[in-house]
């Protein structure tokens, strides 16, 4: 999805659930941010491998941001009752149309690309908006039962912030 609205300009402000983390990093704090996601969702009460899916989900959007957004990004986690939220963003050039629209697996030998791609399968919703002042990525992958990757609720032609303002 594309949003005219620069996902910076957001003022993200949890509904009822609960925030676990928000914070800004750039690359020096990929590794931390990483091992402070698998603390929270662990304390949020995820485990196996839906921690680790999600772990693993949060730090490919990390990761794209500090490569591809400008060397740094925003950070926000939260839960509800049912599922665990991660939603960030960056302040980059935004992602071509082509390539948040292309749902192929890229070739194995291929050395990027496979960020959005697995992150989409690993996570229950994956949301995108993205424009010329930057990306904002939201996704969820319920707290128990059921299996990512489903590709539920996945949507790159709805804002992210419908859901969360």
């Amino acid at each position: 999805m594309t949003d005219a609205d620069p996902p910076s300009s957001r003022t993200v402000v949890p509904i009822d659930p609960m925030e676990l983390l928000s914070e800004t990093f750039d690359r020096g704090q990929v590794t931390d941010l990483r091992h402070r996601v698998a603390s929270c969702a662990t304390s949020a009460g995820m485990t196996g491998q839906r921690l680790d899916d999600f772990v693993l989900a949060v730090n490919e959007l990390i990761t794209n941001a500090v490569r591809h957004g400008g060397g740094r990004g925003r950070l926000q986690m939260w839960r509800d009752t049912r599922s665990m939220f991660c939603e960030v963003s960056d302040s980059g050039q935004g992602i071509g149309s082509d390539q948040l629209h292309n749902r192929e697996r890229p070739a194995p030998n291929t050395a990027g690309g496979w960020g959005l791609w697995l992150t989409e399968r690993l996570t229950d919703t994956m949301a995108v908006a993205t424009g010329p002042d930057g990306t904002t990525v939201r996704v969820s992958l319920s707290l128990s039962g059921g299996g990512p990757g489903t590709g539920v609720g996945t949507d790159v032609d709805d804002p992210v912030g419908q859901q969360r303002r």
